[in-house]
């Protein structure tokens, strides 16, 4: 790998990668941190309202060693909208995964996935090709699991696609801060950071939130059967995976129970479970323990 000086690896450079969908194309921004030579990758997915900037502390600690990727998923951040938004589900986003591994030019990575992030992870490991070992080598999943707690689900679908607009950016980031205090403690730097990357400029003048309101459609159409159905595919794939896993958890998560992070553990081949205390949904992988504990993961070999 070749020296990058320390400046270079401060800020990521912006790409883009064109998917396919049904009836046609859209584009998946990312950013990429550290030596574009590095053949040791990271990809690291956000959740479902955020976009690949959540993850800049964690990318920094990281990117003396690896080439870390930050996509914005489909319809978030710098990334295309889709016409349709009943494609706004997993199935759409795994596939954009595979392309955009294809694009990276190896055929293995490691992966961070925070809640949604956590979820398309679990789908890509479950994916086999003949002959071929699994797309993924190390996986940490962040407050995600293939049970999804319902008081959790109703309490994002209160301002999920809300069709907001702030007139200034320390308005949109206020909000967010509101939204978001399951994030656990941050000073009002971390809050910053995180909320910035979050708004754009409105066409009407302020600012509206980063990403398409239409995501909100699918995720309004989930009922406790789809949920069943989703978790027994889950589970299968979530058993199968025989790499290494970390899960996360915030230990105040309502989105993550204790008792499903304990199935994980007891179903994982080789799952350890590490919980934040003070923290909810989800540990934002911004405060020295949380990134410590990711990074001594991926690199500990």
């Amino acid at each position: 790998m070749s020296n990058l000086n320390a400046a270079a690896m401060q800020e990521p450079r912006l790409h883009h990668v064109t998917c396919a969908h049904p009836g046609g194309l859209h584009r998946m921004a990312y950013a990429e941190w550290g030596d574009s030579a590095n053949p040791e990758v990271v990809v690291c997915v956000h959740g479902l309202a955020r976009q690949g900037r959540d993850f800049d502390t964690l990318a920094r600690a990281l990117a003396a060693d690896r080439r870390v990727i930050c996509p914005d998923v489909v319809g978030r951040g710098r990334s295309d909208w889709l016409a349709d938004p009943m494609l706004y589900q997993i199935p759409t986003y795994v596939a954009d995964m595979v392309t955009l591994i294809a694009r990276l030019g190896v055929e293995r990575v490691d992966w961070v996935g925070t809640s949604m992030g956590g979820l398309i992870g679990m789908g890509l490991a479950g994916l086999r090709a003949a002959g071929q070992p699994p797309l993924i080598r190390r996986m940490v999943v962040n407050d995600v699991g293939p049970a999804l707690e319902p008081v959790a689900i109703a309490r994002i679908g209160q301002y999920l696609g809300q069709p907001l607009r702030f007139e200034s950016v320390e308005q949109g980031i206020a909000y967010l801060q509101t939204i978001s205090a399951s994030f656990g403690p941050h000073t009002p730097e971390q809050w910053a950071e995180l909320g910035r990357p979050m708004l754009h400029p409105a066409p009407e003048g302020g600012w509206r939130l980063h990403y398409d309101p239409a995501i909100a459609v699918p995720f309004r159409s989930w009922t406790p059967e789809i949920g069943r159905l989703g978790e027994a595919l889950l589970w299968q794939s979530w058993a199968s995976i025989e790499d290494p896993l970390l899960l996360l958890r915030g230990a105040e998560s309502d989105l993550l129970s204790a008792q499903t992070a304990q199935a994980m553990v007891q179903r994982g081949r080789q799952a350890r479970c590490v919980e934040f205390a003070g923290v909810g949904h989800a540990p934002m992988l911004m405060q020295p323990d949380q990134v410590d504990c990711v990074r001594d993961f991926l690199l500990g070999g």
